[in-house]
């Protein structure tokens, strides 16, 4: 399959909320804009000794609250997702492979083969029939699972060849269209749409599966209709209401009306997507330390709807502050001893429950209604660098920079 494209009428089917389901063979479309913020060296903890001396590491010992753990990576875990019925995890790491394995047994279902590089990022379609996993060599793969009896063997469907290094993948939420990130100013959904000025850093599908917003490292935001090349608007650093010096992280709420972007310099953007235009400017982290995660939490259970709701977003000054979008105002602020790698909403119906990753080692639940610290997790030797929850929310997978991904009950 050497560039294949849907169709116009297959790809108008699932947008417009049709049940086909569309044959994996006629994955491929890209849309487009490079520059690279990570984290700084200096931001993981100081674990010296009182006179200054690093500990032997044998002399360390770590605690573990952890209930499972998968320890067949052989360097770095960047990536980890989850199925979403059976008790599955996909993890992608710095030994170039991916697994497909089982959290609550510990054991590997599947090696994925094939990348030439790191694997960075891992998602399962919205039915879990389909797992891609992608790497800094700039390859998408795909596999299938076989027959309908468990979901215990996959087989490699394709691989898809376009950008340079992908930086993030995510499936449409009712079918099996693919969407891809690079750090060459590209975005895939396999058909190119050109518009970004730099590695294209985070983006999303709305909920509502209709469009798409993408931003990069230029601090240029981009929203899509995935049945045109053209942007519907685009937002630049040349706003001096939009600039953020790089945008590292977005979030779409649930009624597909607003994106919150987090930035290099520390700043958060609200924009209305109705309209192509920041409504507000959230001051909460430390200026110059970069926002790495937003997500939107529903505190009361019942579904978040119009332009409100609530929002929080996690920046390497180990802050994650929780903000009112009705008003505008940051209603509490909950601390990590490192930065915040990544953020969580709980799924329903503990949808007020919100998870925390951080290069302190440690993950943490919070109650985000009252900002009550539920759970920490531990048993990473090294910064936890992803995070994803099991089937129901009842368990968190999570991966690290020391090679293991770990599970944890939530609560």
């Amino acid at each position: 399959m050497a560039g294949e494209r849907f169709e116009e009428d297959q790809i108008e089917e699932i947008l417009e909320g049709g049940d086909e389901f569309i044959d994996p063979n006629d994955v491929y479309i890209e849309f487009g804009d490079d520059g690279d913020h990570p984290m700084d060296e200096d931001e993981t903890g100081d674990q010296d000794g009182f006179d200054g001396s690093r500990p032997p590491e044998e002399d360390i010992v770590y605690e573990d609250n952890s209930f499972q753990h998968f320890p067949n990576h052989n360097g770095s875990v960047f990536a980890i997702s989850t199925h979403p019925s059976a008790t599955l995890a996909a993890s992608g790491g710095e030994d170039d492979l991916g697994y497909i394995w089982d959290y609550t047994t510990g054991e590997a279902v599947v090696k994925l083969t094939g990348h030439t590089d790191s694997v960075t990022s891992t998602a399962f379609s919205s039915d879990g029939e389909l797992i891609s996993t992608g790497g800094m060599d700039g390859k998408v793969r795909i596999w299938r699972r076989v027959g309908k009896e468990n979901w215990k063997t996959w087989e490699f469907l394709t691989e898809l060849q376009g950008p340079d290094e992908v930086t993030w993948l995510r499936w449409h939420p009712k079918g099996s269209i693919l969407l891809a990130g690079s750090n060459d100013t590209t975005v895939w959904l396999w058909q190119l749409f050109a518009g970004h000025t730099s590695a294209v850093q985070c983006g999303d599908w709305t909920p509502d599966g209709k469009r798409i917003v993408t931003a990069d490292a230029d601090g240029n935001l981009i929203y899509w209709d995935p049945r045109s090349p053209a942007p519907i608007f685009k937002l630049t650093s040349t706003d001096a209401r939009f600039d953020v010096e790089g945008i590292t992280s977005l979030a779409i709420n649930p009624a597909s009306t607003l994106a919150v972007v987090g930035g290099v310099n520390g700043g958060v953007r609200v924009v209305s997507l109705s309209k192509g235009e920041v409504v507000a400017a959230l001051a909460g982290h430390k200026e110059g330390e970069s926002v790495e995660s937003v997500v939107f939490v529903d505190l009361a259970g019942m579904g978040q709807v119009g332009t409100g709701g609530v929002v929080v977003t996690g920046g390497t000054d180990g802050k994650a502050c929780i903000w009112d979008l009705s008003t505008m105002r940051l209603r509490a602020t909950l601390e990590h001893e490192d930065a915040v790698t990544n953020l969580l909403s709980h799924p329903p119906p503990k949808s007020y429950l919100l998870l925390s990753a951080s290069a302190d080692n440690t993950l943490r639940t919070w109650d985000a209604r009252t900002g009550t610290l539920i759970r920490e997790h531990k048993g990473h030797q090294g910064p936890v660098l992803g995070a994803a929850f099991g089937a129901g929310g009842d368990t968190v997978i999570s991966a690290g920079d020391d090679g293991v991904c770990l599970v944890f009950h939530t609560e």
